[in-house]
């Protein structure tokens, strides 16, 4: 939703062990923001080195929405706008 936007590179890894795309060392690369807690609970767990000097941003937002779902966009365009400028 937010890829190419400004500049910016968005990519989607999980943290579930049944996730599609898990989360590497080369995500971890170049991320800055999570969506839950236990997110970024989990990553820290994995990957404690790699974080040590990263700033990780947590979004604070459940994974109960559906793809795309109207709601979800409007807390991520709200949640991510504190920290980039957000498209309309």
């Amino acid at each position: 939703m937010f890829n190419g936007y400004n500049g910016y590179e968005v990519r989607s890894a999980g943290t579930e062990q049944g996730a599609r795309i898990k989360v590497t060392e080369g995500h971890i690369g170049w991320s800055e923001l999570v969506m839950e807690r236990k997110h970024t609970r989990r990553l820290k767990d994995k990957f404690p080195i790699s974080l040590m000097t990263k700033r990780l941003i947590c979004l604070d937002i459940p994974d109960d929405y559906q793809f795309m779902d109207e709601e979800l966009i409007d807390l991520l365009k709200s949640r991510v706008s504190e920290y980039i400028e957000v498209p309309e």
